[in-house]
C-alpha cells in the first residue's frame, strides 16, 4: 500500500493503475502533489518541494518521518510532476546486485537525456557500506536520489550520503489530515457506520498514520455493519493501534530525553506521562529504573539524599514484585525525583575533578597526610606533623591536604536548596576557620 493524501477533501481520483478490488490506500492514491494530505510546509508553493517542482529540477533528498505520512507517494509524484523516471527499490528487500542494476539503467538513459528517480525505502537498513555505494552516482547527476527513513537520518545515514541530500521532515499526520483522509474514504466507499464519537476514537486511535486509519476504515466497510457503532463497541471490534516506539531507536532516545528534562523541571505531571509512553510501549521498566537512578544523582545530589535511596528502594521493590504489582514504586520513584530540590552540584564537581586529576598526573600528597606503615617511611617524614581532626578544637584541624604545587580547588559548589543549603553552611564555616587557623 502506498504512503498518502492531502491538505483539503477533493473528490477522490481513481489510480489508473489500482483495480476495483485493491486494498483501500491503493485505490486512494494521490495522482498529483497538490493530493497529499498533511505535509503543506514540504508540498505547498512556499515548501521545499514546491520549489524544487515549479523551478523544474529536484535535488537529493531524505524523507523523514513516521510511518503513514506520505513519503513513498510524493516520491512518486515528485517523478511524474518533473518528468523523470521512477525507479522504486527497497533496502528490506534489494541488495548490491540491484543498486547495480539501476545505476547501469540511469546511466545508459542519462546518455539519451532521461533523468531517473532513484526511491530507496528504508534507506537507514543499508549498511555503511551499501551507502557509500551511492555517492558516485548521486555526485554525477547519475540519479536524484529520493530516500525515505522512519529513522533520525542523523544516526542512521553516512555522514557522506547526508551532505549530498536534503533532509526534508514529514510532520505526523493530525487529526484535520486525518479527518480530510477519512472524508476521502466515505466518498469513494459510503458513510462510515460509527457515531460521531466513535469517528474521533477511529481518528485517535491511528496514531498520526493515515494508512493504518484506512486499514481500519476498510474493515469496517468490509464487515457490513448495520448499526452505528458507539466508542465501546468500536473498541470491541477494532484493536488500537500501539504507539511507535523501537526500543533501541529514536523514539526511545526521544523519550527518554523528555522524561529527564521533564523531571529536570520539576513537572511531575509530564514526568510520569513520558515514563509511561514508555513503559505502556514496553520498554524494559529496569531501564528506566536506571535512569531514575542517575537522575538521582546528576540532578538532584545532596540537595535531597534520599532521592538516590528512593530509586534504589524501587528498583528492588520491583524485582521483588514484578509487574504490574512492581510498576507503581517505579512511579514513586519517578514522583519523588520530578518533587525533589535540584542540584548539579555533585554532577558538576565529578567533572571538574577529573578533569583537574587528569592534568595534575601524579603529584604527591603532602608527607604528613600518609601512612607510615614501615621505619623508612618514618624516616623518611611520613606522617609527620599531622593534626588528628578529632582532638583540635571543634574536629577540625584545618591543615593543608592538597599536593605541593597545586592551589587548592574549588570543585564542589553546593545550591542554596534543600540539604545541600545546611552542607553549603558547614563548608563556609569550615572556610572560615581553615583560614583562621593557616593564618596564625
Amino acid at each position: 500500500m502506498a504512503d498518502l493524501f492531502a491538505d483539503d477533501p477533493a473528490p477522490p481520483r481513481m489510480d489508473n493503475t489500482s483495480r476495483e478490488d485493491a486494498p483501500l490506500a491503493d485505490r486512494l492514491r494521490p495522482r498529483i502533489l497538490a493530493e497529499i494530505i498533511g505535509q503543506d510546509h514540504l508540498t505547498g508553493a512556499q515548501g521545499a518541494i514546491g520549489r524544487m517542482v515549479a523551478a523544474g529540477r529536484l535535488s537529493s533528498m531524505i524523507l523523514w518521518g513516521p510511518p503513514g505520512t506520505g513519503k513513498t507517494s510524493i516520491a512518486r509524484l515528485l517523478a511524474d510532476e518533473v518528468g523523470m523516471r521512477f525507479v522504486s527499490i527497497s533496502a528490506v528487500f534489494s541488495g548490491v546486485a540491484d543498486l547495480k542494476k539501476a545505476f547501469t539503467e540511469a546511466d545508459k538513459l542519462a546518455g539519451a537525456g532521461q533523468r531517473t528517480l532513484l526511491f530507496v525505502d528504508e534507506i537507514h537498513r543499508f549498511n555503511r557500506a551499501q551507502q557509500d555505494g551511492f555517492l558516485p552516482f548521486v555526485e554525477r547527476g547519475t540519479v536524484t536520489l529520493v530516500g525515505a527513513t522512519t529513522e533520525n537520518p542523523s544516526f542512521a545515514l553516512n555522514a557522506a550520503l547526508l551532505s549530498r541530500a536534503q533532509v526534508l521532515i514529514l510532520e505526523r499526520l493530525n487529526h484535520s489530515a486525518l479527518e480530510a483522509l477519512l472524508a476521502r474514504a466515505e466518498e469513494l466507499e459510503g458513510a462510515l457506520p460509527l457515531t460521531e464519537d466513535a469517528r474521533t476514537a477511529l481518528i485517535a486511535s491511528a496514531d498520526g498514520d493515515g494508512r493504518f486509519l484506512l486499514g481500519q476504515a476498510e474493515t469496517l466497510y468490509n464487515a457490513k455493519i448495520t448499526e452505528p457503532l458507539d466508542p465501546a463497541a468500536l473498541g470491541a471490534f477494532l484493536q488500537r493501534r500501539l504507539a511507535v516506539y523501537d526500543k533501541d531507536r529514536d523514539g526511545h532516545y526521544n523519550l527518554i530525553s523528555a522524561l529527564h528534562k521533564s523531571l529536570r523541571g520539576s513537572d511531575p505531571q509530564a514526568a510520569l506521562y513520558y515514563m509511561a509512553r514508555m513503559l505502556t510501549a514496553g520498554e524494559e521498566p529496569l531501564y528506566v529504573l536506571r535512569r531514575l537512578v542517575r537522575f538521582a544523582s546528576e540532578d538532584i545530589g545532596l540537595a535531597d539524599p534520599q532521592a538516590l535511596t528512593q530509586c534504589l528502594a524501587a528498583k528492588q521493590a520491583y524485582e521483588f514484585l514484578g509487574s504490574p504489582e512492581g510498576e507503581v514504586a517505579i512511579v514513586q520513584a519517578c514522583l519523588y525525583c520530578a518533587t525533589a530540590p535540584k542540584s548539579n552540584a555533585a554532577y558538576n564537581a565529578q567533572k571538574s575533578s577529573f578533569k583537574a586529576a587528569k592534568e595534575t598526573g601524579s603529584l604527591m600528597p603532602p608527607a604528613n597526610i600518609l601512612n607510615a606503615p614501615t621505619k623508612l617511611m618514618k624516616d623518611i617524614g611520613y606522617g609527620e606533623g599531622y593534626s588528628y581532626d578529632h582532638n583540635a578544637e571543634d574536629g577540625f584541624s584545618g591543615d593543608n591536604y592538597w599536593p605541593e604545587g597545586m592551589e587548592p580547588q574549588d570543585f564542589y559548589s553546593p545550591v542554596e536548596r534543600g540539604f545541600e543549603r545546611k552542607v553549603k553552611e558547614r563548608m563556609e564555616w569550615w572556610a572560615k576557620r581553615r583560614a583562621e587557623l593557616q593564618g596564625q
